[in-house]
């Protein structure tokens, strides 16, 4: 990690650093986009004879009968695990679980005048694909993550994809009760998904994170299908002047080993304290290659003048992950994917077993949206009734706005109901 100061001989090197960790955008795609775009333009045209051939390219699918996991694979792969795990997995199911219920949006409807009823009804989308990473780590808390919400919302259709699932995988498919699953993945999963095939039936949404691969699929479907958000490497950001170095370094390994390309900054006033941290990461990164790299790449303590620029370049950053020393900072928070109060909260608690979502905004995106919720696998349907007096009430004023826009017939639409009610008596 490299130390950078915001003061003195430094201060334009650490504006500069700054000002280009705040613009850093989402995953750079271009690398990749040729060869995504041939591989979604020929599932869209070809169907399964496509998708099997870039799986068995890919994935090393050995046989078309191999594509959906049965059943009964689900079942015996929660059968063979440990039975420690599958009631780590059953908790962790639990609090996501509660989580999303409470988040849950309700239908309503009130009035603001007499004869006027204005309000809102929730209603699932009909059917999601949960894509599910199996590359350098088999990832079934993103099935817990992506699938749960989908189900709190009421989705009768959710749809899995992962190449070469792992065994835990298909355990926690078995334990959600997931009935389709597809060994698929990479774009030709997103494009099959997207636009659909002989043996995977179109989905209105897609959710779940990926490589550049996955994720520069998302973005060549969006138009014709929804998709949650571009994912781009892990990010954390840790904002403390009291904090245990200890914890602090573990929580900036612990996201550091998820990508080489992975963001670890630290924000303090303490320089003392941000010269342990970066000796405790560079000691807890010792025996961990790939956090070291990313360490080594993109780990950085920023030294700041006082407490409100650190806060400050904290919501420049607008980090995927944030964490701050006590519950009064959540005032000053106004840009993050998740938030960690206090030592005690290991961010990687959040990846799996607290309740909040893990699949969060990247590459900035914190700024304008929150992490996966409820709220993505539904629709809210706004609902207007008129009772004849709250026409009379407010239809002339609307005639005002359509004859100031120019729409005689919206104007008209109004008129002739007014008329009706003036001919009623």
């Amino acid at each position: 990690m490299k130390l950078i100061r915001t003061t003195g001989r430094g201060k334009g090197e650490a504006a500069k650093i700054i000002a280009a960790i705040e613009n850093r955008g989402p995953a750079a795609l271009d690398s990749v986009l040729p060869a995504v775009r041939r591989i979604v333009a020929g599932v869209r045209r070809n169907g399964d004879r496509a998708l099997l051939l870039y799986e068995a390219r890919f994935d090393g699918l050995a046989a078309p009968a191999m594509l959906r996991v049965s059943p009964s694979e689900m079942s015996a792969a929660w059968e063979a695990l440990d039975p420690a795990l599958r009631r780590a997995l059953t908790t962790a199911a639990a609090q996501i679980r509660a989580f999303a219920l409470r988040q849950m949006p309700a239908s309503w409807n009130g009035s603001s005048i007499d004869g006027l009823t204005t309000g809102q009804l929730v209603r699932p989308l009909n059917a999601v694909g949960c894509y599910v990473p199996s590359g350098r780590h088999p990832l079934p808390s993103t099935l817990l993550m992506t699938a749960i919400p989908a189900q709190i919302a009421g989705v009768p259709r959710i749809v899995v994809v992962s190449p070469r699932p792992a065994c835990v995988t298909l355990a926690v498919a078995h334990l959600l009760g997931v009935s389709e699953f597809y060994r698929v993945g990479g774009a030709q999963a997103i494009a099959a998904l997207a636009y659909g095939t002989e043996s995977i039936p179109r989905v209105g949404k897609i959710v779940g994170p990926g490589n550049l691969y996955v994720t520069a699929a998302k973005k060549l479907v969006a138009f014709d299908c929804a998709i949650d958000m571009l994912a781009g490497p892990t990010e954390i950001v840790v904002a403390s002047d009291l904090g245990n170095p200890a914890f602090i370094a573990a929580d900036l390994v612990a996201q550091a080993e998820h990508d080489p390309e992975a963001l670890a900054v630290f924000i303090t006033t303490r320089e003392p304290l941000a010269k342990s941290v970066i000796a405790e990461a560079k000691s807890q990164s010792r025996d961990n290659p790939v956090a070291r790299q990313s360490l080594n790449r993109s780990g950085i303590a920023i030294l700041a003048a006082d407490a409100r620029e650190a806060r400050q370049i904290a919501n420049r950053i607008a980090p995927e992950h944030l964490t701050v020393d006590e519950a009064g900072d959540l005032e000053w928070v106004q840009n993050a994917g998740s938030v960690f109060v206090g030592g005690w909260s290991a961010q990687p608690l959040g990846d799996y077993i607290s309740g909040p979502n893990h699949t969060l905004p990247t590459g900035g995106m914190a700024r304008v949206r929150g992490g996966l919720s409820v709220n993505d696998f539904v629709k809210m349907i706004t609902l207007q009734e008129y009772a004849p007096q709250a026409v009379q009430a407010l239809g002339p004023q609307a005639i005002q706005l359509a004859q100031a826009e120019g729409l005689s017939a919206h104007a008209e639409s109004i008129r002739t109901r007014l008329q009706a009610r003036r001919s009623r008596g």
